[in-house]
């Protein structure tokens, strides 16, 4: 596929990485020509100096016979100028932009459903990132929540911890602890060793991070065998009144009791105006004197969510020492994320959770979910089944008679309603949603192949 990138900064080169490697054809287009050059340095792509939005700049790029285009710039005016050059000129099939302004998105219907802005996809990273931070907080002891089937089946991350009924046993002895509860788990993270794909004897160490598939419904019960079962949150404290930080107060205030600290007073303003039950407290997060006035002991769940990651980092970790039970950090830059310690329960990466989104478009095949995990070194993906025994590898035979990739595993099912975990007898039947984990994301490109046979893709 041929694919053109607007825009080489952490969105941009980080999504130019992931499609490199799994051979398609990339062109980077970005006005400073030092961040080009370092990216052509580490990857086998196509770099253009210029505006994004110039028609000479897309005509370079090679927008006429190109298949894709992906605006990513910090500008959601250039972004959606871009796509409307694109469009206009060179007739580019697709094109997806990245828009951040809440303005822009209340307007999303009439600006571009309508198609007077021809932007075919929109992504916007701060809904994207408020949704990850809502389910973590809806969902006590989780690593990470992620939707599959319309909400119907989960993926989740969970840390063992010693006490778990299932910990230091095989997992085959969860079917004897919840005999009416169906689950399977995808993969185990544990310390720095590869990903272990688990079998009916795996033990389950305490430390390990576990990625397990059930229906939405059975996500509380299949956790609790993983770890004592924390209470539901009811305090939350958010450092950071942006668009992420007011957005998720907005969405939480009327189920758990809000507080939002924001250093601005002028922004303090404009928050107390739009949030009707929230608590908005003026001054910064990093002074142990504000957190220990506000009850920091008695918190819940901490959000560090600022624009600066060293602050979140440092508040975040000032909160959990003075008495904050969970803390959510949100940080940027990916060598931060590597370095933060046992202190930071939950880092947030935007990058990693906008790269998901846009890669949900550019997969082959019918693809409609796909997850960016570990950083970026694996993913769950959900594709439909299409076609009959004939004309598809997949239709018609069981799960242990596929010829899944090493690292992929077959997490769960749904057929019409039925969320169906998966089991080496299940066959595979003609318009089933299909739940992928892959420990290796370079193995992407042969399950594409293994399931694009009945779509007729090439």
């Amino acid at each position: 596929m041929k694919i053109i990138i607007l825009g080489a900064g952490q969105v941009g080169g980080t999504l130019a990485e992931h499609l490199a490697d799994e051979q398609n054809d990339i062109t980077v287009v970005d006005s400073q020509a030092n961040t080009l050059r370092a990216l052509q340095e580490r990857l086998d792509i196509r770099t253009v100096h210029g505006d994004a939005a110039h028609p000479s700049t897309l005509l370079n790029a090679g927008a006429k016979d190109a298949d894709m285009l992906i605006a990513v710039t910090n500008s959601d005016e250039i972004n959606m100028l871009a796509c409307t050059v694109a469009f206009t000129l060179y007739r580019t099939p697709t094109k997806i932009s990245r828009i951040r302004s809440t303005d822009y998105l209340a307007q999303a219907k009439a600006l571009f459903d309508s198609g007077a802005i021809p932007v075919d996809v929109i992504i916007g990273p701060e809904q994207l990132v408020t949704n990850n931070i809502e389910q973590l907080i809806a969902n006590p002891g989780s690593l990470q929540v992620l939707d599959f089937a319309e909400g119907k089946i989960r993926l989740v991350a969970v840390r063992a911890i010693k006490g778990g009924p299932i910990v230091g046993r095989q997992l085959k002895e969860i079917r004897e602890h919840m005999p009416k509860v169906d689950t399977r788990v995808a993969a185990i993270f544990r310390r720095h060793e590869a990903a272990i794909i688990p079998e009916g004897d795996t033990v389950v160490e305490d430390g390990d991070e576990v990625f397990f598939i059930a229906a939405r419904e059975n996500i509380r019960a299949v956790t609790s065998e993983l770890r004592a079962i924390d209470e539901p949150y009811r305090r939350v404290m958010i450092a950071g009144g942006g668009n992420i930080g007011a957005t998720l107060a907005q969405r939480l205030e009327k189920k758990y009791q809000v507080k939002v600290i924001e250093l601005s007073y002028d922004r303090c303003r404009v928050l107390s105006e739009m949030l009707e039950e929230t608590i908005v407290l003026h001054g910064s997060a990093n002074e142990p004197a504000a957190l220990l006035q506000e009850n920091i002991e008695n918190t819940d769940v901490f959000c560090a969510l600022t624009n600066n990651d060293e602050s979140n980092i440092m508040m975040s970790m000032l909160a959990k020492r003075l008495g904050a039970k969970k803390v959510i950090t949100l940080i940027t830059n990916a060598a931060y994320a590597d370095l933060v310690g046992e202190e930071i329960d939950i880092a947030i990466s935007p990058q990693q959770i906008t790269i998901g989104s846009l890669l949900t478009h550019v997969r082959r095949g019918d693809i409609s979910n796909v997850h960016s995990l570990r950083r970026g070194a694996a993913e769950a993906i959900e594709v439909t089944a299409h076609g009959d025994a004939q004309s598809s590898k997949v239709v018609g035979r069981s799960l242990e008679d596929l010829a899944l990739p090493p690292g992929v595993t077959v997490g769960a099912i749904l057929r019409g309603e039925t969320v169906l975990i998966a089991h080496r007898e299940l066959v595979i039947e003609s318009e089933d949603h299909v739940i992928l984990f892959l420990t290796d994301r370079n193995r992407t490109s042969d399950v594409e192949r293994l399931f694009a046979v009945g779509f007729g893709f090439i």
